[in-house]
């Protein structure tokens, strides 16, 4: 294929369901990881093309919804300081922390500038030498590599007024904590294609060997999601446990060597902190000791603000594959894109916002 409509051409869509269909002779519950993979399944209403024994559930692969509270809070704090010019991608200013947002402090008077990759903050730094340029560093590893490139050349040209917010996380131990839970109903997993286009997919099969369930490699278009759920099915009912590249015209199991060679030179791995979720072992990244003079946290003494979740949001739930968006009672009542409880009403890869914009308010249940 060499075109966007070839991707989503109808008849071919057609014709993948009613092969997911004669596929599908079990109940089985699947979980797209990617929240770009879920706004195309909401948007173009796959779902409902598939047999009712076939349940997709939503994942944590949404940067922004699973960038956790505090980090909001101590993001809004550095921002509100005279000498700071606060950079950040425009997904992350309308996220609620524990009692504003980034925007409420823009509109109050804090120099925050949204950009489009962290470069652009480092080009800010240059321009303005007397003040402090913050970048705010959220995504998974496919933005990671940007922020290593930011980090290298701040230090190579010595920009002392410099530093960044990390909140970079990581996929796989995310999926293995899902498994892992004893409340799991996950069988196999659809995998973001971006993700692995970067990091590669090699460390996937010891998940999918230790959890026994099928990893798919997929892309973000109707027919690439309806192909990967087909090889997934496949099997799912044949009893088989591998990692599948339905991506292929991307994603390879080494992933972008050099980038993965820059991000191990500046990072290394971490516990994090997943909002809605709790801890996860080493899913996180952090600046390794030659490049921690770029930490906004250290430079501006955040580290101790912390924050609790508000108890009437699900967002977590519906990020672990709990809970569907239009399952949780604030959906559409105490939680609406302008008064949003949690991060996935707002971000433009939430399940949340997926569902409320496309006016999902019924689906199947988790089996």
């Amino acid at each position: 294929m060499k075109y966007l409509d070839e991707y989503r051409d109808r008849r071919a869509a057609e014709r993948y369901a009613g092969l997911i269909r004669s596929l599908t002779k079990h109940p089985w519950t699947v979980m797209e990881v990617c929240g770009g993979q879920t706004h195309s399944i909401v948007r173009f209403g796959i779902d409902r093309l598939l047999p009712p024994s076939l349940c997709l559930v939503h994942g944590p692969g949404c940067p922004v919804c699973v960038t956790p509270l505090e980090l909001i809070d101590r993001a809004i704090t550095i921002s509100r300081r005279a000498e700071v010019v606060f950079c950040s991608f425009g997904d992350m200013l309308r996220v609620p922390g524990s009692r504003s947002s980034l925007l409420e402090a823009r509109a109050q008077g804090a120099d925050i500038r949204v950009v489009y990759s962290p470069l652009d903050a480092v080009a800010i730094a240059k321009e303005l030498p007397g003040r402090q340029v913050v970048f705010f560093a959220v995504g998974f590893e496919t933005t990671s590599p940007m922020t290593a490139m930011a980090a290298q050349q701040a230090k190579a040209l010595g920009l002392a007024n410099f530093s960044m917010l990390i909140a970079h996380v990581l996929v796989p131990p995310a999926m293995e904590a899902i498994l892992s839970s004893p409340a799991n109903k996950v069988q196999g997993f659809l995998a973001a294609g971006h993700v692995c286009t970067v990091a590669g997919f090699a460390e996937y099969q010891p998940l999918a060997d230790k959890y026994r369930v099928p990893i798919v490699v997929t892309g973000f278009e109707p027919l690439d999601i309806f192909q990967g759920l087909a090889m997934l099915v496949r099997q799912l009912e044949r009893g088989t446990c591998e990692v599948e590249n339905q991506y292929a015209r991307s994603a390879r199991a080494s992933g972008n060597r050099t980038a993965i060679a820059l991000v191990h030179e500046v990072f290394e791995p971490c516990d994090r902190q997943w909002r809605g979720i709790g801890p996860i072992p080493s899913s996180g990244l952090r600046f390794r000791q030659a490049y921690s003079s770029l930490d906004a946290e250290q430079r501006f003494q955040v580290a101790s603000i912390l924050a609790s979740e508000p108890e009437e949001c699900l967002a977590g739930e519906v990020l672990q594959g709990l809970r569907k968006p239009h399952q949780c009672p604030a959906f559409r009542t105490l939680c609406t894109p302008d008064h949003p409880l949690g991060a996935p009403m707002v971000s433009s890869e939430g399940a949340c916002a997926a569902y409320h914009r496309y006016h999902r308010t019924e689906e199947r249940s988790p089996a």
